[in-house]
Parts: structure tokens; sequence; C-alpha cells
């Protein structure tokens, strides 16, 4: 028998504020971010005030790592120095490979109601760095969803689900870091078992009700909480009450992380050679 993941710390998101005022809650970011590698940043957004979100984030510049948007709700258009124009609507995801650089803008296509969701900023290898910039818009009905046999709902928006019962890749693949993202929802009572590969590093993010995971310390996570779990062993989750999480894993680069704002690169020279870049308008 296997031993279970178990959690080496808990984190609660911190209220944080970034764009032109976008009022946010920041899960990961800051100090210590190596220890989520090859994961730098996730923030939560999410209010029905306008004035939280109508600000949105102006023109800014992105090099050295990927950047993934998930929107439970409301919609928001995306424009860059490419010429790319994207309008990223409630369960859809907007996957952006900054890479040598991307300028570009993320504004409210909505002035009221509710607009929620996440980003997540995803590392890239060193060889990938300075390597072409992408970026691709997914809709809600292109993201592969399916319920397991305990009634758990997935979204399986990248990498690959399995629980032993039913299988799904999801709607974007990776390499290097090989990411694991899912979006879960587990009804009041239910339990599920993903499978992770030993050696990736694995977090779960709880933003509604609360997730219960058992073992020799058996553990319960209220929303709001992002858990860090051990890199090797079986992951078992369960909700007596209900939950809604994202479940993010991937494979660790084990490389120098050097973080100025936008720019994350392997050194401090590198750093400042994309202030430079972007001063002199030739980020891209």
């Amino acid at each position: 028998m296997s031993s279970l993941r178990s959690v080496l710390s808990i984190h609660p998101g911190q209220a944080a504020s970034d764009g032109a005022g976008v009022r946010l809650t920041r899960v990961i970011g800051g100090a210590g971010i190596e220890r989520f590698d090859p994961f730098l940043m996730l923030d939560e957004f999410g209010s029905d005030n306008p004035d939280d979100y109508i600000a949105g984030f102006p023109p800014h510049p992105h090099r050295g790592f990927e950047t993934i948007t998930y929107m439970l709700a409301g919609s928001m258009r995306h424009e860059d120095h490419l010429g790319n124009v994207g309008l990223l609507q409630s369960g859809g995801v907007q996957w952006m490979t900054a890479a040598r650089g991307i300028i570009h803008s993320e504004m409210p296509e909505q002035e009221q109601g509710v607009m929620r969701g996440f980003q997540l900023w995803l590392n890239l290898p060193r060889q990938d760095k300075l390597g072409e910039p992408g970026y691709r818009d997914i809709p809600a009905a292109e993201i592969p969803r399916l319920t397991s046999t305990g009634g758990v709902e997935v979204v399986v928006i990248a990498g690959r689900f399995d629980d032993g019962q039913v299988q799904q890749a999801g709607a974007v693949q990776r390499p290097h870091t090989e990411p694991q993202l899912f979006d879960l929802r587990l009804p009041a009572g239910s339990r599920i078992a993903p499978r992770l590969t030993d050696g990736h590093r694995a977090l779960l993010y709880v933003y509604e009700g609360s997730l219960e995971l058992p073992g020799a310390t058996p553990r319960t996570v209220t929303a709001g909480r992002l858990v860090r779990l051990s890199d090797e062993g079986e992951l078992q989750l369960a909700s007596s009450q209900g939950a809604r999480l994202l479940l993010i894993a991937g494979k660790p680069l084990n490389e120098p992380i050097v973080q100025y704002g936008p720019f994350v690169m392997n050194s401090r020279e590198e750093i400042e050679q994309a202030l430079r870049d972007y001063r002199d308008g030739v980020l891209a």
C-alpha cells in the first residue's frame, strides 16, 4: 500500500492590489517562491463591486514565464503588441507564453456584475525563456469536463486527469514543467484520488467550502488557503460539507529563480537586460 502525500504547509491568501488598482488575493508570490517551483504566482480575484476591478490591467510587459488566466465569471479583453485580441469569458482560459517578451493589457469587458477567476504564473525552463512568445484563448466549450464515479466534477484545464476509473487529457499539454491544472467540485460526502507523478510539486487551493485530507494526521482545509503537499505518494481528497478547489501540480525545474516584477529569469544580469530591452523598446 503506497503512502499518502503529506501536508508540508498551509498558506492563507493575502489581500493585495495589482494592475491599476484591482483588488485580489495573492495566494503564491513574493519571498520563498522556490518552494512552489515551477509555479511562481497564484492570484484569486472576485467581486461584484465594479470599483474593485473596473480599472483592470493596462499595458504591461512580461518575460520568462507563462500566464494562465481561468475565469469563473465575467469577461476580460486581452490585447498585446503582437496584434492578438481575445475575449476571455466565464469558464474560459487564456494561456499566454511570454517567453522573450509580450506587452499586453487585460481590461474588463463589463461595467457591472461579478468578475471572478484566477491567474497562475508558470515558469519556463532556461532554454525557453527567450523563445517565441505565444497566446491562446480557450473557450469553456473546448475545455474537457468529466464527472467521476463518485460524483466529483472535474474541469481538466491542463495535463491529464486519472483517478484509476476515468481518464481525460486536458485542453493544454506543456513540456518540461508537465503541468496538471484541474478545477474540482466535490459534493458533500464525496471523495476522489487523482493520480499525480512522484517527484512533481503538488498544491491545492480551496476556494469554496472545506476539504479533508486523510492520513496519519488528518487535516481540514477551509476556503482561502493553499496546501503544499509532499512530492511523493498517493493523493486522497474528501469533503463532508462540499468544496471547490484548484489542483495544481507540475515538474520542478530546479533552476535559479530571479524575479523583478513581471520579469522572471535565472540571473540578475538577465533581469537587468530585460529592463534595458523594455526601456529601449526591444523587449520582444
